[in-house]
């Protein structure tokens, strides 16, 4: 709860300063470069997707430091990328598919930058924002099947849904973070910009939590096994191009 309320204090605290000598507005997005941490599992490998967002920002006086808002899609996961394995009958090398594990997550980001002039029309600059996520679909339910046939399946895959004593596993929907980054703008003409951006997004809360799963019968041993406890954390590189569309805001007496 404690986070809600910073994000709402940031966006009623950018929101005032909308009023000074306009805002600029935007789109952008990119590519993403998708990792999570599982506890207690081995690593998995990176998941590619795109991203994209929309903004609106400040323009204070000096254009120094400014505010943002922004929301878009932002896709987290990771990706299982097998090796090639040799077929012996046709003496050819083959590599089966990728398992990817893709969450869908709407993204809202509220933060300030940090502005420096280079030359007359273009500055870099670095930022900082406090996100919110929530996760609307997964991709998970294509692993169920595997889940039906071995249900020690759990000790590999995460699971889209799973009842035990310890009551129901799983995705968590809601999740916050931390966004920072640094790039660059330039002004292409007197009301339209460009940038281009790079940022580290790791999340502070589990996408996924999993409690150990007891008495669960190893299908090649017979002997009943405990899968241990699984929490699954994203962290997602991007690299963002946008386009910037300035508001002025004149006061005429």
């Amino acid at each position: 709860m404690k986070y809600y309320v910073t994000l709402c204090m940031l966006f009623l605290l950018g929101a005032s300063t909308l009023q000074g000598q306009g805002y600029v507005f935007g789109i952008k997005g990119g590519l993403s470069i998708a990792l999570q941490n599982w506890g207690n599992s081995f690593q998995r490998d990176p998941m590619f997707r795109y991203h994209g967002a929309a903004f609106i920002e400040s323009l204070p006086e000096g254009d120094q430091w400014s505010l943002f808002a922004q929301a878009g899609y932002h896709p987290r996961g990771s990706a299982i990328r097998n090796r090639n394995f040799f077929n012996p009958i046709n003496g050819n090398f083959f590599r089966p598919p990728a398992d990817v594990f893709l969450f869908h997550n709407a993204s809202l980001q509220l933060g300030a930058k940090q502005k420096f002039d280079i030359g007359q029309s273009s500055r870099w600059f670095y930022s900082f924002a406090l996100r919110g996520e929530y996760t609307v679909d997964t991709n998970l339910d294509r692993y169920d099947f595997f889940l039906e046939q071995n249900p020690t399946i759990a000790a590999v895959y995460p699971i889209n849904a799973y009842f035990s004593d310890n009551g129901f596993l799983g995705i968590r929907r809601l999740n916050y973070g931390f966004s920072g980054g640094g790039g660059l703008e330039w002004q292409l003409s007197q009301f339209i910009g460009a940038s281009l951006e790079f940022t580290i997004n790791p999340d502070f809360s589990f996408q996924y939590t999993q409690p150990a799963i007891p008495n669960v019968t190893d299908p090649w041993t017979g002997e009943p096994r405990t899968i241990p406890e699984r929490r699954i954390r994203n962290m997602t590189f991007e690299l963002t191009a946008g386009f910037r569309f300035l508001r002025k805001i004149e006061y005429i007496d």
